[in-house]
């Protein structure tokens, strides 16, 4: 079983930065998904920065959400990033 988000915040450049329950924190890049029609309302830096946390994976108002396998497989881990 993969592992839950527990933190977000939306940074600039439509990245999140996250925590999940094992610990482990990851940068997650959501620019390459702006184009699909789920997302785009994500491309208002105000709305994308409404991120929250909700059943373990990053959520935004009007039932948009994307899967914590996504999340956890395609972050990019923090050590050595800025």
């Amino acid at each position: 079983m993969l592992p839950s988000v527990t933190a977000v915040q939306a940074l600039p450049d439509y990245r999140l930065s996250l925590t999940f329950d094992n610990g482990e924190h990851k940068y997650f890049d959501m620019l390459p998904y702006l184009q699909f029609p789920v997302f785009r309302r994500l491309q208002n830096p105000g709305f994308f920065g409404l991120a929250r946390i909700d059943y373990g994976t990053v959520t935004w108002p009007g039932e948009i959400d994307i899967a914590p396998e996504t999340l956890y497989i395609d972050g990019v881990d923090k050590i050595g990033l800025a």
